[in-house]
């Protein structure tokens, strides 16, 4: 009789002190699983998407775009990808038609973009800018048996000048014309940078432009089976040039970066990446804090990397400045 009586009290003060448990970590429960939910809507984009334009596999805009692409899944688990192009003009061309979301393209392609010229028909107005990139280096190079050794001594000669349409060959154009040469009188092969270095290998051209950072990975393996030159940028020249085309900048490509014994003076665009202005004001903001908060592995993924950085993001923006990238910079200028 007694062990029946006490067996339903026992069961009473069992389920009463986990009541009592359930009750005291409920609030604690909740709050966890609020911060959770808070956090998690703080790491997500409002897109579901993010396509990267870059550009010809080997090159700088692919290696970097990609690794920027491998940041945003693993920070909003985004579904982003790379797209390997022709490059700049490519690349505007894609994100106004609504084809790609985020695109790396050199500031002279996009002042031409903005404006509505040589490649565009009628200035591009959809397009906005996160950030000041990288300079991409004109990198001329040659052989030192052609006996070429400035820029005014293509005349006659076959040259490669990058991709139809790509910033490389925007850039060669430019240049050339900037030194009294046009197309007219140069032998034009339109050559992407792993094409161009096979076909200095095969000497069935003469000289070519790459323009991107460095170094760059098709120079690298060709100076192991050439005997490379670059071809030197009068700068006085350049400045003139600049009067008029002020996205071009004076620079100089180090010794060594190419077996070359002294620096080679030449010229450099600084890169642009942009985006859709249709891209909320949040998701701007997210994917340039998350740019910047990931620079280190950029670095790591490609030395070009290391002249990105927040002090400069904005120097020199050619495109309208998106919303959500202006307020991450007014808030670090605010610490």
């Amino acid at each position: 009789m007694l062990n029946s009586l006490k067996s339903p009290l026992l069961l009473s003060a069992m389920l009463s002190a986990a009541l009592g448990l359930t009750a005291c970590s409920s609030p604690s429960s909740e709050g966890s699983d609020t911060a959770s939910a808070d956090s998690a809507a703080t790491d997500k984009l409002d897109t579901k998407f993010l396509t990267i334009a870059t550009g010809g596999a080997s090159g700088p805009y692919n290696i970097i775009g990609t690794s920027l692409s491998e940041v945003y899944v693993k920070t909003f688990g985004v579904n982003s990808k790379t797209q390997t192009t022709g490059a700049s003009v490519e690349n505007v061309n894609l994100l106004t038609q609504g084809k790609v979301d985020m695109v790396l393209a050199l500031s002279d392609v996009v002042t031409d973009a903005v404006e509505g010229k040589n490649n565009f028909e009628q200035p591009i107005t959809n397009i906005q800018q996160i950030a000041v990139l990288y300079p991409n280096v004109v990198q001329i190079v040659t052989s030192k048996k052609s006996g070429i050794k400035n820029i005014e001594d293509l005349r006659g000669k076959r040259i490669a000048v990058g991709d139809q349409g790509s910033g490389t060959e925007v850039n060669a154009r430019t240049l050339l014309e900037g030194f009294g040469i046009t197309y007219d009188d140069v032998t034009v092969d339109y050559l992407g940078f792993a094409e161009a270095a096979d076909g200095m290998k095969a000497g069935k051209i003469e000289a070519a432009f790459f323009s991107s950072g460095l170094p760059n990975s098709s120079l690298m393996e060709l100076e192991q089976g050439l005997d490379l030159q670059i071809v030197t940028i009068n700068q006085d020249k350049l400045k003139e040039i600049i009067a008029t085309k002020p996205y071009f900048k004076t620079f100089e490509i180090p010794a060594g970066t190419y077996g070359n014994e002294t620096a080679v003076p030449t010229a450099a665009i600084m890169n642009a990446l942009l985006v859709s202005s249709d891209l909320s004001e949040a998701d701007g903001y997210k994917l340039t804090k998350a740019l910047f908060d990931n620079l280190d592995g950029l670095k790591t993924a490609h030395q070009a990397a290391n002249d990105i950085s927040l002090e400069t993001a904005r120097d020199g923006m050619v495109a309208p400045i998106h919303p959500g990238a202006k307020k991450y910079y007014d808030e670090q200028a605010a610490k």
